[in-house]
């Protein structure tokens, strides 16, 4: 998994991979001359954390291939950094029917990979701190970038089925949603036959 740098982090790194390739390795030392040593921390610290560069057991680093780098900037990480919220949130919408669905419906892609979150009104500002934390481009109500990106939607109370790991809308509720539109018609067959009617 690659996050996005800020600019001075792919400067950094377009300037080591020039230099050594994914197979030389090198030292901190290699920016001296170029930054101040807290910036050069800051700079290797940064690299490291979001996956464009490896330390080795000699206290090297080496770059990663900028091919992974790149492809790694559309990996899905969303339900696996929702394990670690402490607030109450439910999968909705879109993102309910799939999960319910077992993915029979899906509006993923590399492209677009948009999630439909309720979360209580009184916990926004710990939601939006957690996802720019986790480097999660994030929105109320409405919004789009390219990747995947969070779509929270504010509520005055929560309730919530558990469905492999994650908090997602009551069955209930997503069956109604998913017979509201007839884009999801299949998967509401889908969830007709596994769970009954509901």
């Amino acid at each position: 998994m690659t996050i996005e740098l800020p600019q001075y982090g792919l400067k950094a790194y377009a300037l080591l991979f020039a230099k050594h390739g994914t197979n030389g390795l090198f030292w901190q030392s290699e920016l001296d001359w170029i930054v101040s040593s807290s910036m050069k921390k800051k700079i290797f610290s940064l690299l490291l954390r979001y996956g464009w560069i490896s330390k080795h057991p000699s206290g090297k680093y080496s770059c990663t291939n900028p091919i992974d780098a790149i492809k790694g900037l559309m990996e899905f990480r969303v339900p696996k950094i929702l394990l670690n919220s402490t607030k109450p949130y439910a999968f909705t919408k879109n993102s309910a029917i799939e999960l319910w669905s077992d993915y029979s419906y899906t509006l993923r892609g590399i492209e677009k990979s948009p999630y439909f979150i309720k979360v209580l009104e009184k916990d926004l500002k710990y939601w939006k701190k957690f996802f720019n934390k986790n480097e999660i481009p994030n929105y109320i109500c409405s919004g789009s970038t390219i990747g995947e990106y969070i779509i929270l939607m504010p509520v005055k109370s929560l309730t919530f089925d558990e469905k492999d790991g994650l908090k997602v809308d009551t069955l209930k509720e997503t069956m109604k949603c998913a017979r509201s539109n007839d884009i999801y018609e299949y998967a509401a067959e889908y969830m007709r036959k596994k769970y009954g009617e509901t």
